[in-house]
């Protein structure tokens, strides 16, 4: 914790989660108290529950549009690792007694991995395909993997770790000629990176809200009409969300998730810009220090996000000695872990590099200024570190 009058380090962890945006907060505290939109939205005999009810489906409406999906396909979870267990769990549950086979990466994220490990031990076979060096899933591997028993294909849009981004267009077309569903984990890519789910061959899309300055217990997955009836739920009582997640929506959550869809839609196109700039300039001063490597495709990633290994320093060591910046030795999920990354390891990275690697992830709030101290700290401790050791 920083002494009282010290002050806050530099936050360049928005691959981790984002801070609320102004007006998705102001939107948010209209709906606590008394006089507000605090009613329950399945309380349909009265005003309050309507009042609710209408936020909930306008904001609905909102989030289906930053994805050009129709709102009825947006089924609200609690967050992306809720809905990439739906997705996984749901659908090959679901599916017929012939379907007992999954096709998944071994550089996805934890939810999704775990899932698998669960939908093994039921029984299920799951292949791990392995990216190239730079963490690109050839669609042809997907191929070569699909079986006549393949219920599923699970591949990450954007990875959380070293933000290259996948080819799903191309893989989603492979599996529509196997008859084979294809979920996308989008929670790092929904309100970054241009996403039209109508023009795409996915059936389940997760994503969630504290990615793109919304709330953190929201997200929700997107169900292709082809799709509906091929999931069964996880959870059960109250019939909500049709039938694929019941419980009292937390209306304040969705109608932040709302505004936060809306305003990322606004800006996208813009902020992008400016994100890839301020990230492509972190880069020059952190290639500047000898024995840095940039991990993942330098062309084919997110805009924010920059993954970089040093040779010769501990990754956990680097991070304490950055008191002055906010990052991540890997993902949010896997931090407390000594391990080195499993996703750098799967890309053919040694594990010195890749227990010497960082995680830097710029957003909306990011200034040049923040970039470029950054940058400086970095080169200063990575040199005094390296002194340490020699």
């Amino acid at each position: 914790m920083n002494a009282p009058d010290a002050p806050r380090p530099i936050y360049l962890d928005y691959a981790a989660t984002t801070p609320l945006d102004p007006g998705v907060a102001a939107a948010m505290a209209e709906c606590f108290t008394a006089d507000g939109t605090f009613g329950n939205p399945s309380s349909s005999s009265h005003a309050f529950g309507r009042e609710a009810a209408a936020r909930v489906e306008r904001a609905r409406e909102s989030i289906a549009a930053l994805i050009d999906a129709p709102a009825e396909c947006i089924v609200l979870t609690s967050g992306a690792t809720e809905s990439i267990n739906l997705a996984l769990l749901g659908s090959v549950r679901a599916a017929v007694a012939a379907r007992r086979h999954v096709v998944t990466s071994r550089t996805e994220h934890r939810a999704g991995l775990d899932a698998c490990r669960q939908l093994e031990s039921e029984g299920v076979a799951v292949t791990y395909l392995t990216p190239d060096t730079k963490g690109i899933l050839e669609p042809e591997q997907v191929r070569a993997a699909l079986r006549s028993d393949t219920a599923l294909a699970s591949i990450m849009h954007a990875n959380n770790e070293i933000g290259v981004v996948q080819d799903i267009d191309a893989i989603g077309a492979i599996c529509r000629e196997r008859d084979v569903l294809l979920h996308v984990d989008a929670a790092q890519s929904v309100g970054k990176l241009p996403l039209q789910v109508s023009d795409l061959p996915i059936d389940l899309m997760s994503f969630t809200a504290h990615k793109l300055y919304g709330p953190k217990g929201i997200g929700a997955l997107y169900v292709a009409k082809r799709a509906r009836g091929r999931i069964v739920p996880l959870l059960f009582g109250g019939g909500q969300e049709r039938g694929l997640r019941p419980g009292t929506l937390a209306t304040h959550q969705v109608v932040g998730f709302g505004v936060a869809a809306e305003i990322a839609a606004t800006v996208l196109p813009t902020e992008a810009q400016r994100i890839v700039a301020l990230r492509e300039r972190l880069w020059q001063a952190l290639r500047a220090v000898p024995g840095s490597h940039l991990n993942g495709d330098a062309r084919r990633r997110v805009p924010g996000l920059l993954n970089v290994s040093f040779e010769h320093v501990e990754g956990e060591s680097l991070l304490a000695a950055l008191t002055g910046i906010a990052v991540s030795s890997g993902s949010a999920c896997s931090s407390a872990s000594q391990e080195p990354s499993y996703v750098l390891r799967a890309c053919g990275r040694s594990t010195e590099l890749a227990q010497g690697s960082l995680r830097f992830s710029v957003g909306r709030f990011t200034t040049a200024a923040d970039i470029d101290t950054a940058g400086s700290l970095v080169r200063e401790q990575v040199t005094r570190l390296r002194a340490v050791a020699a």
